[in-house]
């Protein structure tokens, strides 16, 4: 078995990781399955359930490194895909959902949690607000190769991207409850949601405009030669600033995406060669990103746990999914008279909803501080990762082609 303990054991891990997400990503692209499921699948194989060949800890440090790493280039790229035009048409359905609807998610799933599993309520909650974001660590990539109408992909990014905020304010505030025995408070959970959005908004701002200015020819444009770099580090960077400031580092680094994608409405454009090199290496670094995060979350499934809750947790993840998200999206969209979505896309938007490495960091902290039922929340958080990814990722692709939401170069593919 091989984890990041030693030089050695780390280089095989790194090996084994990318040669074989090549293969299995490879025999993904004809059949148009996104590659995170092949990558997850792979993970279960060569993880302590199957081959135990490798084996990293949820809660260790190069874990927790290499899931915020991924998910902060992974939103930022994600975010570079998005155009004002657009997000200044659907900005009421995006607040909405990752608000709104985030709460209307934790509700659903922890009224079937309570039934189903026979939790307390308290625990029933902490569950529903585990799962209750969806995942821009999935779902961006997922676009990547079954890219759909732009206003509806770049919502539902957008909604991935942002609800991180509105799920993890409320598993921390359950979990102070949970700790000091007492009743959840609602004025703190309400302000650490805006304290943290608006963070992670600000700053994310604040650092897309500054890279504008640094790479544009029509700013100072001293870096325009190193395009790539400067937005690496502006990924990162806002990234690690807003959690140092305790907003939401996805957050800042899908504004900051955005931000220097759209140069134009800020008169600093990149040039053509430089926004070349981006897009090549963005592409190549997202991909690493995506092979390493998903392989070591299939390592990391504890099948024995999945198993002990396994009919009963099934029935929680099939209410998240066929319950939950159309109750999410129905309070949320058919209000924004502004965006006229049509049933098509209402429909469409029912089924993305995948669950993946936000939830997944969510219960091993949960496991880390020792909160009583963290082994349920953590094997029912898993196989909704699993089901999602593998059963709604898989088939978003065919949805979309029968709802005729493909982007029209994709509807030859298809």
């Amino acid at each position: 078995m091989f984890h990041f303990s030693s030089w050695d054991a780390a280089v095989t891990v790194m090996i084994v990781v990318i040669f074989g997400a090549l293969i299995v990503g490879k025999l993904t692209e004809k059949p148009r399955i996104p590659d995170v499921a092949a990558f997850l699948l792979f993970g279960l194989l060569v993880g302590p359930g199957v081959l135990n060949l490798i084996s990293e800890p949820s809660t260790s440090q190069v874990n927790q490194f290499i899931l915020n790493l991924g998910a902060a280039l992974i939103v930022f790229d994600g975010g570079r895909g998005v155009q004002f035009a657009i997000l200044r048409r659907v900005w009421i359905s995006i607040t909405l959902l990752v608000t709104i609807g985030v709460l209307v998610t934790a509700a659903v799933v922890a009224v079937a949690a309570h039934w189903l599993l026979g939790a307390p309520w308290m625990l029933s909650l902490l569950l529903g607000s585990v799962v209750a974001s969806t995942d821009p660590a999935t779902l961006i990539p997922v676009f990547k190769r079954v890219p759909i109408v732009a206003r509806l992909q770049q919502t539902v990014e957008s909604e991935s991207a942002f609800n991180d905020a509105t799920g993890s304010v409320l598993v921390f505030a359950l979990v102070a409850a949970i700790q000091r025995g007492g009743p959840v408070h609602v004025a703190g959970p309400v302000w650490s949601f805006v304290q943290s959005a608006g963070i992670g908004l600000l700053i994310g701002c604040v650092c897309g405009v500054l890279c504008l200015w640094l790479v544009s020819l029509r700013g100072w444009g001293v870096f325009h030669e190193y395009g790539s770099i400067v937005l690496f580090v502006l990924a990162i960077g806002s990234f690690q600033l807003a959690e140092t400031l305790h907003g939401s580092g996805l957050m800042a680094a899908f504004v900051a995406g955005v931000v220097s994608a759209n140069g134009a409405s800020f008169r600093m454009s990149f040039a053509p060669h430089t926004e070349e090199n981006i897009h090549h290496f963005g592409g190549a670094i997202t991909l690493l990103m995506r092979m390493f995060i998903f392989v070591l979350l299939g390592t990391q499934v504890d099948f024995h746990a999945v198993h002990a809750y396994l009919w009963p947790g099934l029935g929680v993840v099939l209410t998240l999914m066929l319950i939950a998200r159309p109750l999410c999206v129905l309070v949320s969209v058919l209000v924004d008279r502004r965006a006229r979505w049509g049933w098509r896309e209402v429909v469409f938007m029912f089924w993305v909803r995948e669950t993946g490495v936000i939830p997944a960091a969510l219960s091993g902290m949960l496991a880390a501080e020792h909160i009583p039922g963290a082994d349920m929340v953590a094997a029912v958080t898993f196989m909704a990762i699993l089901i999602t990814i593998l059963v709604q990722a898989s088939t978003t692709g065919v949805v979309a082609k029968r709802l005729r939401l493909l982007a029209a170069t994709e509807e030859e593919a298809y």
